[in-house]
């Protein structure tokens, strides 16, 4: 049986962009084609509306510049918020949080790989002391990036002191990156929510925190945003991380969740491997969204 090729987004426009002219049919082509890639009624609303309003007003009847339109669009609207990292502060204290399940250890290794990669020092905090694999996992990571962690020194020690201990440690030793795992889930909201807070109070007292990253799993869409709401309300979030977001097939997700959030996308997960977690950059995406 033959594989069946993977739905995305610029797939789906392809035969819209190669018609001979715009019509009624690439309009309804479109707005399907930006529902399937998980941009949201709202934001396909306005999308739509607004290439119309640009079709009709160059007077163009050329899908080829319907698409570049859409590019350009795309591009616009992800540029709106800053998606650059501030991480100027030595040491740069860096807080990652995230239900648990969106791959919140893995990307602390990634980005950890990512800093290495700067030739930046960094130390990773499992502050996340309370699920004993989560723990194990993160000092695989750190390794393989080359990075050094500091660990619970017992099972369900206070996740506010093992943070303390991490920036006391970069301080000490001059280490200029400072990843700390929290927890995804305690019993209650307010529980995990009291937690953060302590953790951040403890860090400020040593350094400010130069970033707080909220992982979002790509694939779960506004499911994973609604279960995130927690964190966006009062974990102070600076920037979003995207995983998972293999192809085009949730692409629009990506400008629907910084829309609906207000918060800038920072960095983006695209695979497996240690090396798959890059800087986000507005026009590299919309051109890979868009074709």
């Amino acid at each position: 049986m033959a594989e069946r090729t993977p739905w995305s987004l610029s797939g789906a426009l392809r035969g819209m962009f190669t018609k001979r002219t715009i019509d009624d049919q690439s309009w309804e082509d479109l707005e399907d084609a930006l529902i399937g890639a998980d941009f949201g009624p709202t934001v396909t609303d306005e999308i739509v509306a607004d290439l119309r309003a640009k079709v009709d007003r160059y007077r163009t009847t050329d899908p080829k510049d319907l698409q570049r339109m859409l590019r350009e669009l795309i591009e616009e609207r992800l540029s709106r918020l800053d998606s650059t990292l501030k991480l100027t502060d030595r040491p740069a204290v860096i807080l990652v949080v995230g239900v648990n399940g969106v791959g919140k250890t893995t990307t602390i290794g990634k980005f950890a790989k990512f800093l290495r990669n700067f030739d930046r020092t960094v130390v990773v905090g499992a502050a996340d002391t309370f699920r004993a694999a989560a723990v194990e996992q993160l000092a695989t990571w750190a390794e393989r990036a080359g990075a050094e962690i500091v660990r619970p020194q017992h099972h369900g020690q206070d996740p506010a002191s093992v943070a303390f201990q991490t920036v006391e440690k970069a301080k000490r030793e001059g280490i200029e990156m400072v990843i700390i795992d929290t927890a995804g889930r305690l019993q209650t909201k307010q529980g995990l929510m009291d937690e953060l807070g302590k953790i951040r109070r403890v860090i400020e007292k040593q350094s400010p925190i130069a970033e707080t990253l909220l992982v979002l799993d790509a694939t779960t869409g506004q499911n994973g945003l609604a279960q995130a709401e927690a964190f966006l309300e009062m974990a102070g979030v600076t920037g979003l991380v995207l995983t998972k977001l293999d192809g085009s097939a949730k692409g629009g997700f990506v400008l629907a969740v910084q829309e609906k959030t207000g918060i800038p996308i920072k960095l983006v997960g695209q695979g497996e491997g240690i090396g798959d977690l890059t800087g986000f950059t507005p026009h590299v995406f919309a051109q890979n969204l868009v074709g």
